[in-house]
């Protein structure tokens, strides 16, 4: 099959193009970037099947053009709030299956209703897989797996590590760093007691996790929130949640945003500025910056997890899931693999429904972290399982 990656040789996307440049039934991945230049020389750095192009996404028609000499789109350009909706429209218009890393909750909503555009066209569409969403959609799919029912998820991730890559063709503000400020200021959709509401974001909410003990993350709005809910009728309560160290200080940025004092890509450069400081702090001191997926210390909050809350044999219990690897990562490569292993899924026909889904509403998670683990030794398991289950009935 033929890929079009746009923004594959972004921060994001040229991971996701790295792992998919080998799979058997990929016969060539173009990159399209707005840097044609960057395009270019990413794609001489890969190998024979994969080539460079200059591609503007906001002109349709030439998106359209390049998407009709392809068999699927993978999506890496952001802000999606901003991007999502028209490219999957021309994606499902040009024929093609759709991938992309959509991490905003408003145009999830919006593209969740192409889904009968998409299956009227037996076309595949999967939005959100990356890391969260994505990686923490499968851990919850995975936990939902082992309860007879469910009615609480909860998906949750740390904030500290998530600096962006420095090797991009972005300049300037970086979109994750957007997104990042639009998800911590004015209010955010979460579900609560069967019904989608609105609420500030940052307020912390009590988990129990099984084996960790009580911690007390904070909102942050994301997909998951909304996606779990419209995949699994039962699910009443549905929150992503986001801790770390910096939140004293990212409180007040984002005050200064809903007071209308600074702008949303004001507070975004600062925030980036902050994060790419305490990155060269942490590297000045001998500690990487990157994401450790494991966390052996039971008295802190998984590195990023899912939990499940429900009824296990007619008793009240909860699972909760998370990355059993010994190995740093960078938030790329968090976010770009994934996207490759559901492209391969995809692409060797292990994927079969049609419509718009999020990753948890199509794919199997078995099948998910069997071809995570075949993709790339990135998460070194030491010779485990590839996640870690935590179960209060045990």
């Amino acid at each position: 099959m033929k890929v079009l990656a746009l923004g594959g040789s972004g921060g994001m996307g040229r991971f996701a193009v790295e792992s998919s440049m080998d799979f058997e039934n990929v016969s060539k991945i173009t990159v399209a970037d707005i840097n044609a230049e960057a395009a270019i020389a990413f794609a001489e750095s890969m190998n024979e099947k994969v080539t460079g192009i200059g591609l503007d996404v906001t002109n349709i028609d030439a998106l359209k053009e390049q998407m009709q000499q392809a068999d699927v789109v993978i999506n890496t350009v952001g802000p999606f709030f901003k991007y999502g909706p028209p490219i999957l429209e021309a994606s499902l218009d040009s024929g093609c299956d759709y991938l992309d890393i959509n991490d905003d909750w408003e145009p999830t909503l919006e593209m969740l209703q192409f889904h009968e555009k998409a299956e009227s066209n037996s076309k595949t569409a999967i939005l959100g897989m990356g890391a969260s969403p994505g990686l923490t959609n499968m851990l919850g799919a995975a936990a939902i797996g082992e309860l007879d029912a469910v009615e609480t998820l909860y998906t949750g991730w740390t904030m500290d590590g998530a600096t962006p890559e420095e090797e991009s063709s972005q300049s300037g503000v970086n979109a994750a760093m957007v997104h990042a400020v639009q998800q911590m200021t004015g209010t955010v959709r979460i579900h609560n007691d069967g019904k989608s509401k609105m609420v500030k974001p940052l307020k912390e909410i009590e988990v129990d996790f099984p084996g960790f003990g009580k911690f007390k993350p904070r909102i942050f709005g994301h997909p998951e929130a909304i996606t779990f809910p419209h995949h699994f009728k039962t699910i009443r309560n549905s929150i992503n949640l986001a801790h770390g160290s910096g939140f004293g200080v990212l409180k007040w940025i984002m005050r200064l945003v809903d007071w209308k004092i600074i702008s949303v890509e004001r507070a975004a450069g600062i925030v980036q500025n902050l994060s790419s400081s305490i990155r060269e702090d942490l590297e000045k001191q001998g500690i990487d910056s990157r994401l450790n997926l494991k966390n052996t210390n039971l008295s802190e909050p998984p590195p990023l997890y899912a939990l499940a809350i429900g009824l296990k044999d007619g008793e009240k219990a909860s699972c909760g899931t998370m990355f059993n690897s010994s190995e740093l990562i960078s938030m790329g490569e968090a976010t770009g693999i994934p996207l490759a292993c559901g492209l391969k899924l995809l692409v060797d026909g292990k994927i079969l429904k049609k419509g718009v889904f999020a990753p948890e509403g199509v794919i199997d998670p078995n099948n998910f972290f069997k071809e995570l683990d075949n993709i790339s030794n990135l998460l070194d398991t030491n010779g485990s399982e590839m996640i870690s289950i935590f179960r209060s009935w045990m």
